[in-house]
């Protein structure tokens, strides 16, 4: 597969903080890529470092195979959102078209088309500190892919979105990716970055902790728990073989399993006298390991590191 972008071992250096050490990693074509990690990881940084507007001190980043990446061919939807208020519509989406020099009749019949996506139809003169920040976010998201980058790289996309609006962005990025377009995506929303990336790249302390492909994070980070609503004592559960932790609310049990447990060998440890109503055998989430890396536990040391 085609890498759009190659993030080369990029440090960088905040007067004598080094805050990226050797980052690594390649957005391919038509690939939604996850760049996750607690605030202060250097997320931030890198996404800067991609885009210009600051350089490592250390390493190189390419755009197919060739050193810098063309401004006009990023589409850059920042966390931060940053319109114009007192300007229209339409004309903020042209502006912003016409400074990656893209065509403005084409830009001008594209944007009417991602208006009426949008439910946006017939907003295109209306100024836009008139909006509502969910529609405020869509002319942006709008403004991020009108001229058709070929990398599109998104700062917490989904913040202050509706459920509705949600599923609208998931698709269109979905599509998008489909249609070719390279897809760096930062997001604190876990269940969200589960549901969509390819792969993701999680950042810690400046450092990497995980790369890979989702089902290869999930097979190599994300042991097994078992979760049975019914009342139990809780010296019933936590002397189980391969119980590593347990959580126990109300008529709850969570219990957190040992690595590389077979879940039908190990149901056989239940006692015949537990308490079963529901009963569901899955793997943590990626919450939970992103709350391991949050909170310093060394996946890496427990599972190896990961070629991807």
């Amino acid at each position: 597969m085609e890498a759009m972008i190659s993030v080369n071992k990029i440090g960088k250096y905040f007067k004598d903080k080094k805050v990226l050490h050797e980052i690594s990693f390649d957005v391919h074509k038509g690939e939604i890529m996850a760049i996750l990690g607690p605030n202060g990881a250097g997320k931030s940084t890198t996404i800067r470092n991609i885009m210009g507007i600051m350089y490592p001190d250390e390493g190189d980043i390419s755009f197919r195979q060739h050193q810098g990446v063309p401004r006009n061919k990023i589409g850059y939807l920042p966390e931060e959102r940053g319109l114009y208020k007192n300007v229209k519509v339409m004309d903020i989406l042209l502006y912003l078209a016409d400074l990656k020099d893209y065509p403005l009749k084409k830009a001008k019949q594209r944007a009417l088309e991602y208006l009426k996506k949008f439910d946006l139809e017939g907003k295109e003169n209306v100024l836009v500190e008139e909006l509502s920040k969910g529609m405020g976010q869509k002319v942006q998201f709008i403004a991020s892919i009108l001229h058709e980058p070929e990398l599109l790289i998104l700062d917490e996309p989904f913040s202050g979105l509706d459920p509705v609006s949600q599923e609208l962005f998931k698709d269109e990025i979905r599509q998008l990716a489909k249609q070719g377009t390279a897809i760096l995506l930062s997001s604190h929303q876990m269940n969200l970055v589960e549901e969509m990336a390819d792969r993701l790249f999680m950042i810690s302390k400046g450092q990497k902790v995980i790369y890979g492909t989702m089902d290869e994070v999930k097979m190599e980070y994300a042991n097994f728990k078992c979760t049975i609503r019914g009342h139990n004592e809780r010296s019933m559960l936590e002397g189980l073989p391969d119980v590593e932790r347990m959580k126990q609310s109300d008529n709850t049990s969570i219990l957190y399993l040992s690595k590389h447990v077979h879940p039908a060998t190990w149901l056989k440890n239940l006692p015949d006298d537990v308490s079963i109503q529901e009963l569901v055998f899955d793997r943590i989430t990626l919450h939970e390991i992103f709350i391991d890396v949050a909170n310093g536990k060394n996946l890496m040391m427990e599972a190896g590191e990961m070629d991807a």
